[in-house]
């Protein structure tokens, strides 16, 4: 790949996402949204429904801690859009989880569902609670209430939540046992991301990963960058991380530097990824298990390497620190972590963006695989669950090549072109009603 624009290397008091003022994930799902409508001719009615949440539900926890003690939490689930099918998305267990970032996250995994053609609309949820502060008996009983708090608002036809931060397969599986407790029978449908034994699907839980993978490998042969001659730098190595930097490596590509909370560490002659555990299997393994330079997570951003995947949390690439990205490409692992300042400046100086509503739809295309078995009580391999999630993954690619070619727009504005237009369409076919 080129490396035209590239600028200085990278000091240790580069700035972070953190010196900067954080935009929202909503203010960002807002701007990208307007963005992409000067290349469409949308509706101004269809537009304004779709700046605003269908309905937020907030709702008062109370834990009884393993001391006895009970202590409140404040749980959210936002449900944004729905004319394409039921509500869909993840729930999140973290501190900074707030209703404008659970609407904003709701947004783009409308985006996310219309991109990839799936019968689903958006939502998001969770829970303002650090997980590292609970038990594993406090975590089970927190969710099982969750569960019981909203369980009017979702089930396999209304919405279905999916792990996200803090949550995994567990969490599904006690949110699953406390609905269909209630109801009186067994509805595994009502959530996705559920371990393999009680309806969870193969290849759930490395889904993400795997596409962002097949997104980088698509996009750097399309750039005239086999994987075998590209450099890759991952922030974060939990599961979207970790699975894409395994898969590239296996494919040919050079990781040279990985991360986690505590640092990244740097190999320009490439990071054995295959021998690091992954966050999920050991936390905060990065560090402690990798040869090669220590650097900081804000150095790892800045690094001369051809792919950028920042694969950790939002908000990473800011206006402060944009001007110093030296990647030609940037994969999007995490759900938002360019804002949308960040985003016109690495437009500007011709750095490619691949969004995050393509490059992890491997979760929620998965989660829609798991949805259809559960709704056939009939179980897939895990080699057909990839099969499908390649051609699902590189067929969405093509429809966002498509209007790059076309219009000459990023692939952003393409991602939007190709969901608000399916969007756009069904909101027209079925009308306003009453």
């Amino acid at each position: 790949m080129s490396s035209q624009q590239r600028s200085t290397p990278p000091t240790a008091d580069a700035p972070t996402s953190e010196t900067a003022e954080s935009e929202t994930a909503l203010e960002t799902a807002r701007g990208q949204l307007h963005r992409a409508t000067t290349h469409l001719e949308l509706d101004d009615t269809v537009l304004e429904r779709l700046e605003h949440p269908a309905k937020v539900h907030e709702v008062t926890l109370p834990l009884e801690r393993d001391d006895g003690s009970v202590e409140m939490f404040t749980g959210y689930r936002a449900q944004h859009d729905s004319v394409r099918g039921p509500f869909k998305g993840g729930l999140r267990y973290h501190p900074a989880v707030t209703r404008d970032e659970c609407v904003g996250l709701a947004m783009w995994m409308t985006w996310k569902c219309a991109v990839m053609d799936l019968p689903f609309g958006g939502a998001k949820g969770g829970i303002v609670v650090d997980p590292k502060s609970l038990s594993d008996d406090e975590k089970e009983r927190l969710t099982r209430r969750f569960a019981q708090e909203i369980r009017e608002v979702i089930g396999p036809t209304k919405d279905i939540p999916a792990p996200d931060m803090g949550t995994d397969p567990q969490t599904m599986a006690w949110l699953m046992d406390a609905y269909s407790m209630q109801e009186g029978e067994t509805i595994p449908g009502v959530v996705t991301g559920k371990p393999p034994a009680i309806g969870g699907s193969y290849g759930r839980e490395e889904a993400p990963g795997r596409s962002v993978a097949i997104v980088t490998r698509e996009t750097c042969a399309y750039y005239g960058s086999p994987l075998e001659e590209t450099t890759v730098a991952v922030q974060g190595f939990g599961s979207v991380g970790a699975n894409a930097a395994r898969l590239l490596e296996e494919w040919g590509a050079t990781v040279v530097a990985v991360s986690d909370v505590n640092g990244a560490v740097y190999d320009p002659a490439g990071v054995d990824v295959a021998a690091i555990p992954s966050h999920d299997e050991e936390p905060e393994a990065v560090t402690g298990n990798a040869d090669g330079t220590r650097i900081s997570n804000a150095e790892l951003l800045e690094l001369d390497a051809d792919v950028l995947i920042p694969a950790a949390v939002g908000n990473v690439l800011t206006e402060d620190n944009a001007d110093d990205v030296r990647a030609d490409l940037v994969v999007e692992g995490a759900n938002g972590p360019t804002t949308f300042a960040a985003d016109s400046i690495l437009a500007e100086r011709g750095i490619h963006v691949l969004p995050d509503i393509l490059a992890n739809a491997g979760g929620v295309t998965v989660s829609y695989f798991e949805w259809l078995q559960d709704i056939n009580r009939r179980k897939w391999s895990a080699e057909r669950v990839n099969e499908e999630l390649e051609a699902e993954i590189v067929g969405a690619w093509n429809d966002l090549r498509e209007e790059v070619e076309t219009r000459d727009v990023s692939w952003r504005d393409a991602a939007y072109v190709v969901a608000l237009s399916r969007i756009a369409a069904a909101h027209e076919a079925r009308g306003l009603w009453p």
